[in-house]
C-alpha cells in the first residue's frame, strides 16, 4: 500500500472515531463522486488514482484488526503486522513463504479482492463496479391502507453522469455549466411500488434493488420506505389492534341495546350489555389489523355514555321520576377515599 501524505481517515473524510457504519456510508458517497468511469481524458487518470487510494483507505478502516494497528503504528502499519507475523512464523517453525496481507499493486486485481467486483473490463481500461446507494424516502398511509396493502407511485431523486460532459466535469477546457463541474446530475424517476398489509407506524418497509443504481455491474443499493400512519378520528392503532370510542346513551347502557358501530370495512351491529358501565370495552375478534404471521388483531369498541344536549318535557318527567327511586351514592367511595387519605 502506499497512500502518502494523506491518512485513511482524511481520504474518506470522516473522524477517528467514525462508526463501521460511517465508513462504508463516506466510502460509497466518495466513490460515486470520484469513480473513473465517470471521467475522460487526463481526469480519468487522476480519479483512477483518487479511487486506489479510496480503496485502500476503506480496506483497511473496515477491517477492526487492521484499523487497530493503523491507530496504532499510522502508515507504518503493514510493517508491524509483517513483523508479528513473521515472529509467530519463526516461533512456530512454519517457514512459509508468499506475501502477508499486501496489495500486488494491480488496481484491478484489489478492487476484486476486496469488492467481488469485476477486477477487469473489456479492452485495457479497469471495469471498476461501485454498489449504488441505498435511499430512502417517507410513506403517508392511512389506517385501511394498512388493512389491506396499497400500491404508491413514489418520486425519487438520484445522481447520474451529466449528459453534457460525460461525467469529465469539463467542456471546452471549462467546467461544465450544466452539472456545475461535479460530472453529475440530478435526474428524478418514478416507481410503482407495492406496500404490505400490516405495516407499523414509524417503521421501515424495504424494497431491495430499488435504490441507486450500481455502476458497471455493481448491485443497485435498497430503498427504505418509513411508514408514517396518518392519524384517523375514529380508529386508533394500538399494534395490530384498533380502538374506537362508541357513543351510546345512558338508557342502552342501562337497559342493553343492539346499535351500529364502525369497522375497517362496513359497520357492523353489535350488543351493548344491560348494566354497562363508561369505558368499558366491546372485543371485535378479528377486526383489527393483519399481523406477520397471517393472523389479524382484535378491534376494542370503548364505551363512551353521553347526554342528550336537549331533553323534551315527557324526557325531564322520566328523569324526575329516576331520581326520586331509591339509588346507593355513586360518590360515597371517592368521599370515602378523600377522608382515610386526610387522616
Amino acid at each position: 500500500m502506499a497512500t502518502s501524505q494523506r491518512g485513511y481517515y482524511d481520504i474518506l473524510g470522516v473522524p477517528r472515531n467514525a462508526t463501521a457504519d460511517d465508513i462504508k456510508k463516506a466510502f460509497r458517497r466518495r466513490a460515486r463522486e470520484i469513480h473513473p468511469d465517470l471521467h475522460t481524458g487526463t481526469k480519468k487518470t487522476e480519479m483512477e488514482k483518487k479511487f486506489k487510494e479510496l480503496n485502500e483507505a476503506h480496506e483497511v478502516l473496515s477491517d477492526p484488526d487492521k484499523r487497530k494497528k493503523y491507530d496504532q503504528y499510522g502508515s507504518n502499519w503493514e510493517q508491524a503486522e509483517a513483523y508479528e507475523q513473521a515472529r509467530q512464523q519463526a516461533g512456530a517453525q512454519a517457514g512459509r513463504g508468499g506475501q502477508a496481507g499486501g496489495f500486488s499493486g494491480d488496481f484491478g486485481d484489489i478492487f476484486e479482492t476486496f469488492f467481488g467486483g469485476r477486477g477487469r473490463g473489456g479492452g485495457t481500461s479497469p471495469g471498476f463496479a461501485v454498489d449504488g446507494e441505498d435511499l430512502e424516502t417517507d410513506v403517508h398511509l392511512t389506517i385501511r391502507d394498512v388493512l389491506t396493502g396499497v400500491s404508491r407511485r413514489i418520486d425519487l431523486t438520484e445522481r447520474v453522469t451529466c449528459k453534457a460532459c460525460g461525467g469529465s466535469a469539463i467542456v471546452r477546457g471549462r467546467p461544465c455549466v450544466v452539472c456545475g463541474g461535479a460530472g453529475t446530475q440530478a435526474e428524478k424517476r418514478t416507481i410503482e411500488v407495492r406496500i404490505p398489509a400490516g405495516v407499523q407506524h414509524d417503521t421501515r418497509v424495504r424494497l431491495a434493488g430499488k435504490g441507486q443504481p450500481g455502476i458497471n455491474g455493481g448491485k443497485p443499493g435498497d430503498l427504505y420506505l418509513r411508514v408514517h400512519i396518518q392519524a384517523n378520528g375514529v380508529f386508533r392503532q394500538k399494534g395490530f389492534d384498533i380502538q374506537v370510542t362508541l357513543p351510546v346513551w345512558p338508557w342502552e347502557a342501562a337497559l342493553g341495546a343492539e346499535v351500529m358501530a364502525p369497522t375497517l370495512t362496513e359497520p357492523v351491529k353489535v350488543k351493548i350489555p344491560p348494566g354497562s358501565k363508561a369505558d368499558s370495552k366491546l372485543r371485535l375478534k378479528g377486526k383489527g389489523l393483519p399481523t406477520s404471521t397471517g393472523e389479524q388483531g382484535d378491534l376494542f369498541l370503548k364505551l363512551k355514555i353521553v347526554m342528550p344536549t336537549a331533553i323534551s318535557d315527557e324526557e325531564r318527567a322520566l328523569y324526575e321520576q329516576l331520581s326520586r327511586a331509591r339509588h346507593s351514592d355513586p360518590r360515597a367511595e371517592i368521599i370515602a377515599a378523600s377522608r382515610r387519605s386526610s387522616s
